[in-house]
């Protein structure tokens, strides 16, 4: 496609460079930026630059924060007892939706997968390590996807700490085989959550 401008031709190739937006839906952006108050682009842009310069990884969780420690672990209403296990910072965000979790948070990074190339050094296991050292957690709650991936990191994360005296459960499945927490809704998660299970190695 050819561009009037080449101002604009950028623009449309940074803003389809988003996941699931092509150059058509990138030029009805840029398109629609343009036609909006000059203040309205340059406030998405700073938001933007904010985005990737200024947010941090809480040094407790790894969840999302804008502080060291995220608002959740700092929180004197937050039961230390309580760690569940993540994969995503989107998880954290899903879990928090259903106001039913009253604990922390660990998040991991992601799940074992060596299809994607996915072990165990690239993902946050020292900080479970941490957390169970400090003597405070008495029970870890695997929040994972019921996948086959999912299953296998619990299942790893078990093996590693299951002589650390703590409980293991896992979410309750309400949630259907194969499906990711963020897709969840809120209250079969919410339900998940209440009712989790004891871990058992074989589950």
């Amino acid at each position: 496609m050819d561009y009037p401008s080449k101002i604009l031709a950028k623009a449309v190739q940074e803003i389809s460079g988003l996941p699931g937006i092509g150059k058509k839906s990138a030029l009805r952006l840029a398109l629609h930026l343009l036609k909006q108050p000059e203040s309205q682009a340059i406030a998405l842009a700073d938001a933007l630059k904010n985005l990737v310069t200024e947010i941090k990884y809480c040094k407790e969780c790894h969840n999302f924060s804008d502080f060291e420690v995220c608002d959740i672990c700092s929180s004197e209403k937050r039961s230390d007892a309580l760690l569940c296990v993540v994969e995503d910072v989107r998880d954290v965000m899903a879990i928090e939706n259903t106001g039913k979790f009253t604990g922390k948070y660990l998040v991991l990074g992601g799940k074992i997968s060596p299809m994607e190339g996915i072990g165990t050094n690239q993902l946050n296991i020292s900080g479970i390590e941490r957390k169970l050292n400090s003597g405070a957690v008495k029970e870890l709650i695997f929040a994972m996807s019921a996948t086959m991936e999912g299953d296998t990191t619990a299942y790893y994360i078990y093996k590693k700490f299951r002589d650390f005296g703590v409980q293991f459960s896992s979410i309750a499945r309400g949630i259907a085989v194969g499906d990711e927490l963020e897709y969840a809704d809120e209250i079969s998660l919410g339900r998940s959550i209440q009712n989790r299970l004891p871990y058992d190695e074989k589950m």
